[in-house]
Formats: structure tokens, sequence, C-alpha cells
């Protein structure tokens, strides 16, 4: 029998970010990761503090920018790979009337930190912006494919992966440890994305699920160096290829590529670029999004030492960080959480959950 402060169930970005809070804090811990999640890994990384739809702020920006950086950067150095991307990122503007939408939404304090007031004119030809476009400062890309199978490589070495399914009926709860298989914990955080649905703790907790289907494309005429975001964003990943997403499909839960899904793409692009291009890989994946588009973080409202880490929804490079941190000050130090990602929000039935 071993023994270990955690058990962590999944590893994708938030599963992540808690292993480096509990390593930063020298607990003991163990990975549960079966692959069966794909958001993070399809994810295509990029980041950036506005909602460029509506130009309004993201929640929290600042605080999770503040926590992110230091913890990619960390992450960077600790296994001596590059991932996180500074990156130009510009908005292009069909009409006048975004562009002076754009400059009101700059003049908000928490917005300008944000917005160049610069709007900045288009020279590429393969490109249509005849409205120019505006630029989103603090923006960038983080490698998540890259992150997620070096961090795996990181646990296999220090032995706390194992790359099984997790079996919730095998889990033995007592009120101050766990037992799972042979391992003795004082925690288990579940960290599973949209895989939460088969979690018989947790699936109470209204998780919905979006699919995302995400194109990457050969595009040796293109010659562009930022990312612009139009009715699709594309962003450039080196020797000519770009990623170009995202769809939001509601009621597909499926990981599986579609025409429907690839074409929507194709159409939106092919409205502001105007060369050749070919599609190099066409891959899909389901985020854990919540209908009132907050985390979802806590302990279970039964079980003392259960707690969940999810909900991250379309924005978990810069979330996770944050919510890992905000988890692990819970656990450790009995700091309250933020009532806005607190599982308490929704309505916990012991009747149902026992039925069920």
């Amino acid at each position: 029998m071993s023994q270990v402060d955690y058990i962590v169930v999944g590893c994708g970005l938030a599963s992540i970010a808690f292993c480096e809070q509990l390593l930063a804090n020298d607990k003991s811990f163990v990975v549960f990761d079966d692959s069966s999640q794909q958001s993070s890994i399809v994810a295509a990384g990029l980041y950036n503090p506005v909602i460029l739809k509506r130009f309004s702020e993201v929640w929290k920006a600042k605080e999770q920018l503040k926590i992110a950086f230091p913890l990619y950067n960390k992450i960077e150095e600790e296994l001596d790979i590059t991932i996180d991307y500074k990156l130009q990122l510009l908005r292009r503007f069909t009409s006048i009337e975004e562009q002076n939408l754009w400059f009101n939404a700059s003049d908000k304090p928490s917005l300008e930190p944000f917005l160049s007031t610069t709007l900045i004119k288009n020279t590429n030809n393969a490109i249509n912006a005849p409205f120019s476009l505006g630029e989103v400062l603090q923006a960038g890309r983080l490698d998540t494919k890259r992150l997620i199978s070096s961090y795996k490589d990181f646990l296999r070495r220090i032995n706390s992966l194992k790359e099984t399914q997790f079996l919730y009926e095998d889990l033995v709860i007592q009120v101050d440890s766990l037992q799972y298989s042979d391992i003795k914990a004082k925690q288990i955080i579940f960290a599973e994305g949209y895989g939460m649905k088969k979690n018989p703790f947790f699936k109470y907790l209204p998780l919905n699920g979006t699919k995302g289907e995400v194109l990457t494309i050969k595009a040796p005429e293109l010659n562009l160096g930022t990312a612009i975001k139009s009715s699709v964003f594309i962003i450039p990943i080196g020797n000519d290829l770009y990623t170009v997403g995202s769809t939001y499909n509601w009621d597909d839960k499926s990981n599986i590529p579609t025409e429907e899904g690839k074409n929507e793409l194709l159409s939106k692009l092919r409205g502001f670029i105007t060369c050749d291009f070919e599609i190099v890989e066409h891959v899909a994946g389901v985020r854990p999004t919540v209908k009132d588009r907050r985390p979802l973080v806590g302990r279970h409202p039964e079980h003392q030492n259960l707690y969940v880490l999810n909900g991250l929804g379309t924005r978990g490079v810069m979330i996770a960080p944050y919510v890992a941190d905000k988890l692990y000050g819970f656990i450790e130090k009995a700091n309250p959480l933020d009532a806005e990602i607190d599982i308490s929000r929704f309505t916990f039935s012991p009747e149902i959950y026992r039925s069920s």
C-alpha cells in the first residue's frame, strides 16, 4: 500500500495547474489519466483578456494573467520546453461602426490595458480587411498539446502517472482518508473535463459540454505573422501552418470531426483570406462548459475529501492556473472560494444523488 496526499483524476490544463500547486508545496500525488478527453489537446491555445465579439473584458482577466504567466514560465524552465508564445492578436473590423465600438471600449478602465487605440492598416494582400484592424494587448498562444505531452513524460519520470481508466466504484471513501486499489490518499481531485458527466459523485452539476472543431491549414502565400480574429480566428504556428477555429456545437458530444464543422470553418475563413491553402489536419473535442460560464470548483457536499476542478470552457489556458490556486488555498489553508466558482451555487439533492 502506497500513501500520497492527493489523487488527481485527469491530465488536462486544470490538472496540470493543480499538480504544480502540489509540487510547489511538497505534496505527494498520483495522476490517473486514460487520454479519453481531448479538449485541452486539440485546443488552439489562444489566450486573450478580451471577449472580441462584444469588446468586453474576460471575467477576472487581470487576476488570471497575473497567475498564469509565471506558472507557464515555471513549467517551461522545469521541463526545458517552450510552450508560451507571445503573439500579436488583431481584431478585423467589418465596418466603421465596429471601429467606433472598439474605441468606446478602450476608454473603459478595465479594458484600457488590453486594447490599443492605434488602428493598424492592412498591408497583406492575402487578407481582406478594408476597415483596418485593432490590436489586443497581452495576448498569445500556449502550445497545449506539447504542454500535456511533456507534462505526462515528466509525471512518468517521477512515477506519478497511472495511464488507466479510473473506476469510481473502486474508490473507498472514509472519513479521514481514501483508498483506491493499492493507493491510500488524503484527498482526491476530479479534473476530468467533459468526462465528469460519467462521474457519480459530481454528475449532478450542470456541465453542458460544447463541441469545437479546429483546422490546421498550410498556406505558403499567406505570410501572416500575427493572429487575426474575424468570424473565426487564424493563428500562425510556424512553417506556413495556421490553426483555424473554432466551431460551437451544443448537441454533438463526440470527439469526431464532421463535414459540417469543416465547411463552416472554411466558409468563414474564405470570407477574409484570399490565397490558396490546403487542409493538413481536422480535429474536434468537447469543451467542459457551464450554463453560467463560470468554473466548477469545490468540495463535495457529503464527502469532505472529494473535490472537483472543472468547467473551464473555452478559456482554460487563462483560467486553469487561477482556479487551481483557489482550490489549493481552499483545501490546505481554509481560504473561502469565490461564490462565482464555488459549486455550492448549485442545488444538491441527497435523495436524487443516492438514487442515481
